[in-house]
């Protein structure tokens, strides 16, 4: 079937076309209206829309009784507390809310529990164990709160039926200050405080009758926020890392994902709402703020862009044809010529590559450097027309028949050594075209073709740059600046669609962070699940394949795939390998690493395939 539109009774849609497939990972912050009090530690519940907070502290060891109602717009004053506090634990609505134990100053935990009717608060049953920094969830009638701080951390695990409060199982970690929300038998309470390790990861999920261990947060901290409907559908925020922490992260009964950051970093904040709407209101900064910020996302559900469509005649079915890529697999290729690292590399595929520049194994003192160019076609490599100048350290962007080289440490040396010489790939010359804008050499090429390219950073000379310049075909062009100095970067796509991921920031340290471009602005994306430095990357900016690198302790055979949203590993290299940017491939499904060291110089090549399969479409 040629023109999926064909399918009776189906609209077919791309990813492109459907607004709300990019769910969860898309949303995004937003100013909110001002609370009138700013404050820290208090206690809220609700929606983003119609949200309360109350209590606080303005600051330590004091407390407040206040209350506040949000109608999405504006914060209004309302009848106070009966019992001034901070640190409670909160559920409900703006008409039907719970805020349950905490702390007055300079008392120890309290174990009073009001009730608020949408008018006022009414003293009720109290808890049977005071503490404070205590979290949970659910209803004015149906709730859960586990944790907190007594003298010490405690595991104490709370349920209220709307009349009485009853112990059930303790958490398997005591902690105080977690995140979490949910109901009262399906909550998610994470990271938090610890003693002796201040800021956690650990994430509990209650199931109605036990807390089990799962998956730790990405970013571990404490006096953090949450919100969501159950243990499969949560968001957290803000928190103390230290320092106090802008990170987001969804929680989707799997995995924890890092999704956009809040504009304002701070502690012990208030919030209501759910995974893909929420409130966050207060909390410590600098200073006790006043401020809200509203998360939201587009309707979450799962789709996939497997493939390619089909109608099964003899089975009655609709099939699929696809190319899950972490099922994909390494197999040794043909070596290069010599073994080389600080080389660069072009190419659609693990049969359409290309290899130019480095440095050999030994360098010579009066040739560090090497201009050979090789083609592989997926059996053979082919030795074809030299750079016109020497170098290493270097970057590539295109295809075997269209691909530029740019940048590098050049011999001899021009200046501090670093270049802005680029080169054009005709399919059987290199020609000098126009130079970078600034010299520099360890840049990330990104781009698939020689007229659409990017150089990302990389070494001006000896400082760590994190500009940017763009390929138009015939110049380059300053563009905007990436979030995180560093360079040794991995990266892919092309250059209004690009991504890179990890690199060394000025410590020397490698980084896990990864930021995706746009074509006008950079935006800080999931982070690698392995910091590194110096890997190669392969794909698209949705299908993003990292591979090899160097992080302490040593070089790295580590490969993960993007989808889009998170960072799954799939099977390694045969051969670890670092410092090396020979790569090539444009899709998630076929590519091929060449030469690098591990750590001495290699000229292994591996190539990466994703095995095609069928699958049945059920549609229900």
């Amino acid at each position: 079937m040629s023109k999926y539109k064909e399918i009776k009774g189906f609209k077919v849609q791309t990813l492109a076309s459907d607004t709300a497939a990019s769910g969860i990972a898309a949303g995004t912050w937003a100013s909110g209206g001002s609370m009138n009090t700013a404050r820290n530690a208090l206690g809220g519940a609700g929606t983003q829309d119609a949200a309360w907070v109350a209590g606080g502290s303005p600051p330590n060891p004091a407390s407040k009784n206040e209350m506040e109602i949000y109608n999405g717009s504006s914060w209004t004053e309302v009848n106070n507390l009966n019992t001034a506090r901070r640190n409670s634990g909160s559920s409900g609505t703006t008409t039907a809310g719970l805020l349950v134990s905490g702390q007055t100053a300079p008392s120890p935990p309290i174990s009073n529990v009001e009730s608020w009717d949408g008018t006022s608060w009414t003293e009720t049953t109290d808890v049977n164990t005071a503490r404070n920094g205590l979290k949970g969830g659910g209803t004015q009638t149906a709730c859960i709160f586990g944790g907190g701080y007594t003298t010490t951390e405690v595991a104490n695990a709370e349920v209220w039926n709307g009349s009485t409060w009853t112990e059930v199982n303790d958490l398997n970690t005591a902690r105080a200050y977690t995140g979490g929300s949910g109901t009262s038998t399906s909550n998610i309470l994470s990271a938090g405080y610890t003693v002796p390790a201040p800021a956690q990861t650990a994430v509990e999920s209650w199931d109605g009758s036990s807390w089990t261990e799962v998956t730790e947060v990405n970013t571990g901290r404490g006096e953090l926020s949450g919100a969501g409907a159950s243990n499969t559908s949560q968001l957290i925020f803000s928190g103390n890392e230290p320092p106090n922490s802008t990170k987001t992260e969804s929680w989707n009964g799997t995995a924890w994902t890092e999704v956009a950051d809040m504009a304002s970093a701070r502690r012990a904040t208030a919030s209501a709402g759910t995974q893909n709407s929420a409130l966050v209101s207060g909390g410590y900064g600098t200073a006790d703020s006043a401020l809200s910020e509203e998360f939201t996302a587009a309707t979450s559900f799962t789709k996939q862009n497997l493939g390619q469509v089909y109608y099964n005649s003899t089975s009655n079915a609709f099939k699929v044809t696809e190319q899950p890529v972490p099922g994909g697999t390494w197999a040794s290729g043909t070596n290069l010529p010599i073994a080389l690292y600080e080389n660069a590399g072009a190419g659609a595929s693990n049969t359409a590559a290309m290899n130019f520049g480095g440095q050999g194994n030994p360098p010579t003192p009066a040739h560090p450097h090497t201009a050979d160019t090789q083609i592989y076609d997926g059996t053979n490599w082919t030795e074809v027309n030299n750079l016109n100048n020497s170098r290493r350290l270097l970057m590539g962007a295109g295809t075997t028949t269209s691909a530029l080289a740019f940048g590098g440490y050049t011999n001899p040396p021009q200046a501090d050594g670093t270049q802005v010489v680029t080169e054009q790939w005709d399919g059987t010359n290199w020609t000098e075209v126009s130079d970078l804008n600034t010299k520099r050499a360890d840049n990330q090429g990104i781009g698939i073709s020689d007229s659409n390219a990017l150089c990302a950073a990389g070494h001006e000379g000896t400082a760590v740059s994190s500009s940017v310049e763009n390929w138009n075909g015939s110049s380059w062009t300053e563009v905007a600046e990436k979030n995180t100095l560093r360079y040794r970067t991995a990266a892919t796509g092309s250059n209004t669609a690009g991504v890179i991921a990890g690199g060394e920031i000025p410590s020397p340290a490698s980084s896990a962070l990864v930021e995706s471009w746009d074509g006008s602005a950079w935006t800080e994306i999931s982070d690698l699940n392995t910091a590194r430095q110096s890997a190669v990357g392969g794909g698209t900016s949705t299908q993003f394949i990292v591979v090899g690198g160097y992080s302490p302790p040593g070089v790295k055979a580590n490969t993960e795939v993007y989808n889009g949203t998170s960072w799954t590993e799939i099977n390694d290299l045969s051969t670890a390998r670092y410092i090396n940017y020979g790569g090539a491939g444009d899709t998630g499904s076929s590519m091929v690493v060449f030469g690098g060291a591990d750590p001495s110089r290699t000229a292994a090549t591996e190539e990466f395939t994703v095995p095609v399969t069928n699958s049945t479409i059920t549609v229900s």
